[in-house]
């Protein structure tokens, strides 16, 4: 548990009202169903707990939350996915599919070389032998959904249910277990209440679930490796938290926008310590074992290292491909940086500015390393990536949203404008994949929930999200209903992305903010 003490005025008196939520026979006694958190923060999942509470349920919670958020993420699979009927590539849940078919059928050796130009594989080791596990099961249901090359383009209904089932399985096999420890550890026992609100929003949260069970991607798997790794860390277990951050970069190389604060964290972790240097050393052989595990059935030479960084690293598609809400794109409407420079001086750019943004929080988190500046820090780290760093996509917004949706009971305000922004600026993606439907839904049934975060605001505050949302409903309702003129087609992309990367660079020099004012005390710990 991480105790409170040392926290800000407002965290601490959050956290003591919502210790009168704690399944106790004093607090039945004394409370009942009308909980001090739930008149403070009025919100439809804690007054579901607190009646789970007083009616002797407390052990359903977590039953319920994972068949409820099944249940929606199910729902939200049964819509469109990424390139749906759209031959002769369509989309990334054929992607996914391929590689399966890739994996079981051809020698490790060949999985990065294999047919580049049809969905060649570009993520990391550990997906591709995720991928091969699932086509061995995949093999064994219906041979047909593997088959080389001739099941290029399958989409039947067998097939889809399959697939859906398998993201599924690997959320609730690896994100959600660190999500309900890391939340244990986090809010801590006592506070029930708060506890399974802050884990039902984490499992729903509107961005992740959306393209995971709808665009269809595996993002569950290596969020939920980071996730392990920030908790482990948070508890003390350096060794083990290394081991698991190289796991979520094996998986998918975007776990790199994590990169720095981890790294500062240990480092500053080393310095403090006595015997800093031997732990400096058991992390850097830590990191070794783990990517030499993982890499070794790949490798068979040079060439092997090399075609793997390649198709990893594909340097070669420019400052970015759609239009995505970070810097450079958003710039893109007045200087035209990709007809200015050359690809090579763009790289070299767009690395020096990302470094500029994130390294004062990453330092500041290796002179004062702590689990509460640890989550603020990942949060900056993350979305400084987002917003500057090379080849950034429209799902790379899930990055911030995961240590940001940690945040929800630490930074109500702030944690539920940040994921409802996320979520619009995923909206042309999510449009292409007639996904319109969930995104509505699922965004009004987490706000629903989360209905805190707006009664927790100030005045002030709730004028300016207030106009953004009315500025994001406006773009909405104009796309639906304004056909865009001829010689701008895309006009309400480029508005979605340029509101957008000004709300996230808001968001970041605030979240910057609240980690240089955390207290330095040891009692934040």
């Amino acid at each position: 548990m991480i105790p409170s003490e040392g926290q800000s005025n407002e965290k601490a008196q959050l956290r003591r009202r919502i210790d009168s939520t704690s399944p106790t026979r004093s607090t039945r006694k004394t409370h009942g169903a009308a909980s001090i958190y739930s008149a403070d923060f009025p919100s439809v999942a804690a007054t579901y707990f607190n009646a789970l509470r007083t009616t002797n349920g407390a052990h359903l919670a977590l039953v319920t939350i994972y068949l409820f958020t099944i249940f929606v993420k199910s729902a939200v699979g049964l819509n469109g996915y990424s390139g749906q009927g759209v031959p002769p590539v369509y989309g990334d849940f054929e992607a996914q599919r391929h590689w399966l078919e890739v994996t079981v059928n051809l020698p490790p050796r060949e999985w990065y070389r294999y047919d580049l130009k049809y969905w060649g594989l570009d993520y990391p080791p550990l997906t591709a032998y995720h991928s091969w596990l699932l086509g061995v099961i995949a093999r064994r249901v219906n041979p047909e959904w593997v088959a080389l090359v001739s099941s290029r383009g399958l989409e039947s209904e067998n097939l889809k249910v399959f697939m859906r089932a398998t993201a599924l399985a690997t959320e609730y096999l690896i994100y959600v277990p660190a999500v309900v420890l890391f939340v244990n550890r986090w809010v801590g026992y006592k506070n029930w209440v708060a506890k399974n609100v802050l884990i039902l929003l984490i499992l729903l949260q509107p961005a992740l679930m959306i393209i995971d069970h709808g665009h269809f991607q595996y993002n569950s798997a290596m969020l939920g490796f980071a996730l392990w790794s920030i908790m482990l860390l948070c508890g003390g277990h350096y060794v083990a938290g290394s081991v698991f951050f190289c796991l979520s970069l094996l998986f998918k190389q975007m776990a790199l926008f994590y990169a720095l604060p981890v790294f500062f964290y240990l480092l500053g972790r080393c310095f403090e310590r006595p015997r800093g240097l031997l732990l400096f050393f058991r992390l850097g052989l830590s990191v070794v074992i783990t990517f030499g595990v993982c890499l070794i059935p790949l490798l068979g030479s040079v060439d092997d290292v090399l075609q793997i960084f390649r198709r990893i690293f594909p340097v070669h598609r420019g400052l970015w491909e759609d239009k995505v809400s970070n810097v450079w794109c958003a710039l893109n409407i007045a200087i035209k940086l990709r007809q200015l420079a050359e690809l090579q001086t763009l790289l070299y750019l767009s690395m020096a500015c990302t470094l500029l943004a994130v390294l004062p929080s990453s330092i500041d988190l290796l002179r004062r390393p702590g689990r509460r500046r640890l989550i603020y820090a990942t949060v900056n780290g993350a979305l400084g990536f987002f917003l500057f760093s090379f080849q950034v996509h429209e799902k790379s917004i899930l990055l911030p949203a995961m240590p940001v949706s940690l945040l929800l009971l630490d930074e109500p305000v702030w944690a539920v404008w940040f994921n409802n922004v996320a979520m619009f600026s995923m909206f042309p993606l999510l449009k292409r994949d007639e996904l319109v439907l969930p995104y509505i839904v699922t965004l009004m049934l987490w706000n629903w929930l989360a209905s805190f975060g707006w009664t927790k605001a100030s005045r002030r505050m709730k004028l300016v999200i207030g106009m953004s949302y009315i500025c994001m409903m406006t773009v909405h309702v104009l796309e639906a209903t304004v056909t865009p003129p001829k010689r701008l087609p895309d006009i309400y992309t480029v508005a979605n992305v340029e509101l957008s990367t000004l709300l996230f660079g808001l968001m970041f020099l605030y979240f910057n903010y609240r980690q240089f004012t955390l207290p330095s005390s040891e009692l934040e710990e």
